[in-house]
């Protein structure tokens, strides 16, 4: 369960406005909808249901039963949410400060702060199917339980990766190979700005050779003797820390010829 003290609490509700019994301007199908997509749970449970089962009453006992990171995930996308819809405490820098306030200070005890990078694209259902469970190994906080899902999820991640900038590889190329190809394209391309991250991401190759072996005789993916908690963590924080940062680099990297190049001209 959260640790939300009281105080903590009445900033929350003042902001949502949930004195009334609602939570924003959600109805009962959006409000549904938004804890399904947004942090994976069926706010109509009979164990949210207490008291007269409103809105705000439902969302005070997921704040119960919860944990922070579950709980700082579901306030920073009704936060969003608020903006984009202008909600009119927003404009009340009091109850905002007051607000931001809680979500700093329950978020900074994520145990991955980077988990949310976590993620394939939407139209890609298998591949989400898996990021999903790797990312619930981490909200039950069982890291030790989800390194075969993770592991799956990061091979995926990088064939994408690896077929996105048309590298020609076999199907049975091994992690390790799929980053190395990965992190090659990057160093051709001058993609990677500072020697340092260049010697981190080619250092990620042995770290992912070394995943291999995680997977095959310290997961779950085989009778195995389980990795302990703390390893377990680590393995997901780096993973989820170099994913976010090529999710970033990828962002900011055109695709297609060069607009100005020889084999566009002949377009005129």
């Amino acid at each position: 369960m959260s640790d939300l003290t009281p105080k903590e609490r009445r900033a929350l509700e003042a902001f949502l406005g949930m004195g009334s019994g609602y939570v924003l301007n959600f109805s009962d199908r959006t409000y549904a909808r938004f804890f399904a997509e947004e942090v994976d749970r069926d706010i109509d449970d009979p164990r949210f249901r207490i008291q007269s089962g409103s809105k705000a009453w439902r969302m005070r006992a997921f704040w119960d039963q919860e944990d922070n990171w579950v709980v700082a995930k579901c306030l920073t996308a009704l936060l969003d949410l608020a903006r984009e819809d202008g909600w009119p405490a927003i404009t009340d820098e009091k109850l905002v400060a007051g607000y931001q306030a809680v979500l700093t200070r329950i978020s900074a005890g994520q145990p991955v702060a980077d988990l949310a990078a976590i993620a394939a694209e939407p139209d890609d259902r298998d591949f989400e199917a898996v990021a999903k469970a790797a990312r619930e190994a981490i909200e039950k906080n069982q890291p030790e339980a989800g390194l075969d899902r993770l592991h799956t999820f990061v091979v995926k991640f990088f064939r994408k990766l690896c077929d996105d900038h048309d590298l020609k590889l076999d199907r049975n190329v091994p992690l390790n190979g799929l980053v190395g190809a990965y992190v090659k394209v990057l160093k051709e391309q001058n993609k990677i700005g500072s020697d340092m991250a260049e010697r981190i991401l080619k250092s990620s190759i042995a770290h992912f050779e070394a995943f291999n072996h995680v997977r095959n005789n310290h997961s779950m993916a085989h009778d195995n003797t389980i990795l302990g908690y703390d390893e377990a963590l680590l393995i997901y924080s780096h993973v989820a820390s170099t994913v976010r940062f090529i999710k970033a680099l990828e962002a900011r990297w055109p695709r297609g010829p060069d607009p100005v190049s020889p084999a566009n001209l002949t377009r005129f």
